[in-house]
């Protein structure tokens, strides 16, 4: 993926009909397509269902330069390959810039654009705790997760990030331990993950930018860059909720993306 080079990415599909609508699922930063299964599930009834591997991440390839628009345009061709002509897309955090991205390079292409707690922004650095933390695990010298744990306790002091984060950590076929997303490649990457390219283009489907009330992804700040892509973007809080609002709160958030495919 690295230079325009196109990956192909890890991903799982789930058809209810050949006559059913398309719905993409992009997870977030340091996640993988499991993320948003409590999202795939309440829809696999009524969508054929894409859940991704972002590069870097999961199962899919990785890379020596994470870039946005590139893997929006790995997405793009997962979406040629399987001769949809046109889908929803719903993306978390780094996974909804891609939607994003996606969104606005192929918007004939995307019936629903629904972004859940991120915005098309440039962002300060917010992630070295968890960069050191990762760094503090010794790969050879733990004997389960719960020393990972512990190592990334001296500088990631959320217990419930720590848990995210350890869902990536496995043994590979060497029973030795790894993680499945490219630590070192998404720190090399990081000034491109926050950054967003300026643009002239928009997108004028339908479109739902999901904020968690407690986190501050989202801020009034945000509004212009927004209207800006996205001229008939709605906006809805889920109150109670931080970063990841799909897991504090599945049912409130199902319920808003319900509505939202339905228009």
């Amino acid at each position: 993926m690295n230079n325009g080079i196109i990956v192909n990415l890890n991903y799982s599909l789930s058809k209810c009909g050949e006559d059913a609508p398309w719905l993409i699922l992009i997870h977030g930063l340091f996640g993988s397509a499991d993320n948003l299964a409590v999202v795939k599930r309440h829809f696999d009834k009524d969508f054929n269902i894409i859940s991704v591997d972002l590069p870097d991440h999961g199962e899919s390839p990785w890379t020596n330069s994470f870039n946005i628009t590139d893997a929006a345009e790995a997405i793009y061709a997962i979406i040629t390959s399987l001769a949809i002509t046109k889908t929803a897309v719903l993306g978390h955090s780094l996974g909804g810039k891609v939607a994003m991205k996606l969104a606005l390079n192929h918007s004939d292409l995307i019936s629903h654009l629904i972004v859940a707690d991120i915005a098309p922004s440039i962002y300060g650095h917010r992630h070295q705790a968890v960069f050191e933390g990762l760094k503090a695990v010794s790969l050879t010298q733990i004997e389960n997760r719960k020393d990972a744990d512990k190592a990334m306790a001296a500088f990631i002091k959320e217990p419930g990030v720590r848990q995210f984060l350890l869902k990536s950590l496995y043994q590979n076929n060497q029973g030795k331990w790894a993680w499945r997303f490219n630590v070192d490649g998404l720190i090399q990457s990081y000034s491109h993950i926050i950054d967003w390219e300026q643009t002239n283009q928009s997108f004028n489907g339908v479109t739902l930018f999901i904020k968690g009330g407690e986190s501050d992804y989202i801020t009034s700040a945000s509004r212009e860059d927004i209207i800006r892509y996205f001229p008939k973007a709605k906006a809805h809080v889920i109150e109670g909720t931080g970063h990841w609002l799909h897991a504090e709160k599945p049912a409130a958030f199902n319920a808003v993306v319900e509505r939202t495919l339905n228009k």
